[in-house]
Order: structure tokens, then sequence, then C-alpha cells
């Protein structure tokens, strides 16, 4: 009976060792979790012709101030130039006013126009000066206008009301002659502070309402404005001309001061030659 007991054990023992080996075995077949996947994201594609003018608020204070650099070849940048130039002049009603038109000759020639244009217009004439060619560079900056908008407006109240209060003065029928002197005199002042206080919110207001657009043309290849070396000998050349103009001033300015001291150091000299001639008499 013992020797029965006994090979029970044993059995319950070896079957309770083969499960324990079996649970990790099965845990282990059991494939791991896949690692969650990043979110992608799709990022906007930079497009240097367009800059959304429509997101601008209508309250906006700011004035607005775009460079583009264009290069096409050689032999298109003049043209260019004045195609430009004459498209801006051609749309006057559409808000486009020409500032400046500049180009240079030689080997490689170059341009710069300068206008002040609406925000609708400013991409079509970017693409147009662009056309056959590349944008090299273009930058937007924004220079905030409110607080100068904001005094203009003040100073303009103030004067607005000065000014109607003298003209009521003005139309009383006991002023005084003198008193209606002074009188025209501070009339006619705060007019004039008042039409410079109305031309320059004009100004402010056409900076805001009108983008700067500058449109510089260059050589497609070719940097110009040369490197960093020539720069810095043209303007070591530079400071060594002006170095040299201010020594000639400086010694020309010195002549008649050297004249002087030389006479009265000559007269000195004749002065203590003659008193050794008496000492010695």
């Amino acid at each position: 009976m013992r020797t029965k007991h006994r090979s029970g054990w044993l059995l319950l023992a070896c079957l309770s060792v083969a499960a324990c080996d079996r649970a990790p075995s099965l845990e282990m077949s059991k494939p791991a979790a896949a690692p969650p996947r990043p979110m992608q994201v799709a990022l906007p594609q930079a497009n240097l012709l367009e800059y959304a003018p429509a997101r601008r608020r209508a309250d906006s204070q700011l004035a607005y101030e775009h460079n583009v650099v264009v290069e096409l070849s050689e032999q298109a940048i003049p043209a260019r130039i004045d195609a430009l130039h004459q498209a801006c002049l051609a749309q006057p009603d559409a808000g486009c006013e020409l500032l400046n038109v500049t180009q240079s000759g030689g080997d490689h020639p170059s341009g710069t126009v300068t206008m002040r244009v609406v925000p609708k217009g400013v991409d079509a004439l970017v693409r147009q000066a662009a056309a056959d060619g590349e944008i090299a560079e273009r930058s937007l900056d924004a220079e905030d206008l409110a607080e100068f908008v904001a005094d203009n407006t003040l100073r303009r109240t103030r004067l607005e009301r000065e000014h109607a209060r003298l003209l009521e003065f003005q139309d009383r029928p006991n002023v005084k002659l003198g008193d209606m002197l002074r009188l025209s005199d501070r009339l006619a002042d705060v007019e004039a502070q008042l039409n410079l206080a109305n031309e320059q919110s004009a100004q402010l207001q056409r900076r805001i309402h009108k983008d700067l657009l500058t449109v510089r043309f260059q050589p497609q290849g070719v940097e110009v404005g040369g490197s960093a070396i020539g720069d810095a000998f043209r303007d070591s050349l530079e400071i060594a001309g002006r170095s040299t103009a201010w020594l000639v001033r400086a010694a020309a300015a010195s002549i008649p001061i050297g004249v002087v001291v030389a006479m009265g150091a000559w007269g000195l000299w004749r002065l203590l030659r003659r008193r050794r001639v008496r000492a010695t008499a």
C-alpha cells in the first residue's frame, strides 16, 4: 500500500511540474503587441509666391513691406524691369504707385523696382516679375502704426475743436481790433497745424492700406555686390582716401600757424643775439 501511495504522489508531482513548465511557454508564444504609431501631421508646403493677404484683420494698423529678389538671365533683366514698372503705371486705379526704378548695366546688369500696391495685387506683380526666372529670396516685414495713428487722431481732434472755438470768437460783433488781429494769427497757426496733421493721417492710412513692394533683379548664378573680401578692399580704400584727405586739410590749416611760429622764433632769435652782442661789448 505504501508503494502505491508513493507512486501516486510522485505522479501528481510530475504533473504539477509539467503544468508549471507549460504556462510560461504559452505566454512566450503569444505575439508581442505592436508599438503605437506616431501621429502623422500634414505640413503645408512652402510657397514663395503667395502670402495670404486675406488673413489680415480689418482693423489692423500694420504697415507691410515686401522684399523680393528675382534671378533672371542677364539679357532678360532690362526688359523685365521696364515691363514691371509699365504694369504698375497701367493700373493706377487698382492701387499701384510707382516710387522708384533703378537700373545698372555693365557685365552683370541688375535693377530695382519699388512700388506701393494694395495687398491683393502684390502676388500678381511678383509672379510677373519672376516669370521664366526664380525667386531667390522673399521677406515680409510689418511695422505696427497703432500708436502713431492714435496720437495723430488725438492731435487732429484737439486742433479741430480749437479751430471751431476760434471761429466762434471771430464771429462775435464786439471783438476789438487788437483781439481780432491776435485771433487771426492764432487761427492761421491752428489751420496750418491741422493741415499738417491731416497730411500725416493720410500718409499713415496709405502705408496701412497699401504695401511697399521692392523687387530686386539680379543675374542667375552671379552674386551682385561682390564678395566680402571685395567689400573689405573697397572699404579700406575709402578709409585710406578719407584719412589722406584729412591729413591734407590738417597740413593746409597748419601752414598759417607754422608761418606765425617761424616768424616769432626768428624775431626772438634776433633779439637774443642783439643782447649777446651788447653784453660782450
